[in-house]
């Protein structure tokens, strides 16, 4: 998978259990870097390190499911939308 500039992919998902299939459990999604900065993604970040460590290898795995990160992507992008919404209208006001 080719990504834009400025992207990277991540895998969610829990432990599967045992009756479970590991790949139906994981997900993965392509995420802006700005994310790495947010404090809702750095916490998350903080429970990748205490769950999986420091070397893991292959892509960025979280540990939340896919519905949880869903709803934190959609949180962090209302956060950036509503920014830019006012950094908008704050510089159509001083025209």
């Amino acid at each position: 998978m080719k990504l834009k500039k400025g992207y990277l992919v991540v895998q969610v998902g829990l432990e599967a259990d045992e009756n479970q299939d590991d790949d139906a459990m994981i997900k993965k999604f392509v995420i802006p870097i700005s994310y790495l900065h947010h404090p809702l993604f750095l916490k998350l970040l903080d429970q990748a390190r205490e769950t999986y460590g420091y070397h893991v290898e292959g892509p960025l795995r979280l540990p939340c499911s896919a519905d949880d990160f869903v709803d934190l992507r959609w949180r962090i992008e209302k956060e950036y939308n509503c920014r830019l919404q006012h950094d908008y209208n704050g510089d159509r006001r001083s025209e």
